[in-house]
């Protein structure tokens, strides 16, 4: 069913058998998934692929899991690329676009990566999982264990949206609610992962939840009939989405379905905890902790993220930039697309439109360029706060 070969350690290039309960390389750092490409090239027709349903599933071969009876789905996949025409008539924009994973199921494009670490993880053994979690994954991670018939622990910080909180109750995990930040979160769930023997789907600590998020990066190909837009704006905590689009467009022009052209990838964050934007104005390799991180966009509190170099390469590669904006813009910009467009989106995604002005105004844009942003989750899961 599934082309995988190996694990690959995304610094040193070290292989690992992909068929071991493994976390992260011998370096401490983030384990890639890679497929034999070449013969999923001779034989996996694209046509036939997208004749299938339109779920995320319709690419299994290329995601982790062997074995289908292992796949825990909730339909999750197949989110719609609209087009903005009066915001982009706002901008200065002939060609702006909105991919919306709001549509997920949970609400969110953490169906993606959950829906892949838990089925992988399930088909080698696991079953007790962890995750600490600013809101979202967590309630993914619950739905898909509850699914599955698995048992899930959840730590998140005690100002996480209270329908994240309900949703992880609701569906049956247990919910430690933590005082700090996410990265608190993430010392608390890893020691007792450990004296529990719990398996930990922390961000980028295991190698199949950027699998899930990769098939974002299929679905914009085929949404564009395989010719992919020139920018992609991304609104980036954790990161996992940007590396696994990047990850799957290097994949697509392998198997034969793009070309070389690549999106222009933009990383935007709020200015109270920007440590990908810091890094890459100031060159740095990898991103570096963030003091004091403060911003009401949960997702985007993220001030420790293992995947600094991956993001930071995908940014620099593509020709591509990072963008910081303020919580108040965030909220004027969920509303200006929310009354231009009736499309309400999560605060993480308004940041996207806040640094669409950044941008144009910048003429970092061309007016005729396709643009591309995403919304990562529902803004029905937030509080709204009107000025």
């Amino acid at each position: 069913m599934s082309y995988l070969s190996h694990l690959e350690c995304s610094h040193t290039g070290k292989s690992y058998n992909a068929d071991q309960l493994i976390r992260l390389s011998d370096a401490g750092l983030p384990l890639l998934a890679r497929y034999d490409l070449a013969k999923a090239r001779a034989e996996l027709d694209r046509d036939a692929v997208m004749a299938r349903p339109s779920d995320m599933w319709r690419y299994r071969e290329l995601l982790p899991v062997r074995d289908p009876h292992y796949i825990t789905t909730l339909g999750e996949g197949g989110t719609p690329v609209l087009k903005l025409e009066q915001l982009g008539g706002h901008f200065g924009l002939n060609q702006l676009y909105l991919k919306d994973e709001g549509q997920n199921p949970t609400g969110s494009f953490k169906a993606l990566g959950l829906a892949a670490a838990v089925s992988r993880a399930r088909e080698l053994g696991v079953t007790e999982f962890v995750i600490p979690t600013a809101g979202n994954a967590g309630g993914a991670l619950a739905a898909y264990a509850a699914r599955a018939g698995l048992r899930a622990h959840v730590y998140m910080p005690q100002d996480a949206p209270l329908i994240n909180i309900n949703e992880v109750q609701v569906m049956g995990a247990d919910l430690q609610l933590v005082n700090g930040l996410i990265n608190d979160a993430g010392r608390e769930a890893a020691a007792d992962a450990i004296a529990g023997g719990w398996f930990d789907v922390s961000t980028l600590k295991e190698p199949y939840r950027v699998e899930g998020k990769k098939i974002m990066g299929y679905e914009v190909a085929a949404a564009f009939a395989w010719e992919l837009p020139d920018v992609i704006i991304y609104p980036t905590g954790g990161g996992t989405g940007l590396i696994g689009m990047w990850k799957a467009f290097a994949e697509m022009e392998e198997l034969g379905w793009i070309g070389s052209h690549r999106p222009r990838m933009v990383c935007v964050q709020a200015d109270g905890c920007a440590p990908v934007v810091k890094a890459f104005h100031e060159n740095w390799e990898a991103t570096k902790p963030w003091e004091n991180a403060s911003t009401l966009a949960g997702g985007l509190r993220v001030p420790v993220t293992i995947g600094g170099r991956l993001m930071l390469r995908a940014l620099r590669e593509s020709g591509g930039t990072a963008v910081a904006v303020s919580d108040g813009r965030i909220f004027e910009a969920q509303q200006l697309l929310a009354r231009r467009e009736g499309i309400f989106v999560s605060l993480e995604a308004a940041a996207t439109i806040a640094a669409l002005q950044d941008l144009t105004n910048q003429n970092w844009l061309h007016p005729d360029e396709r643009v591309l942003v995403f919304n990562t989750g529902s803004g029905l899961k937030y509080r709204l706060l009107l000025s």
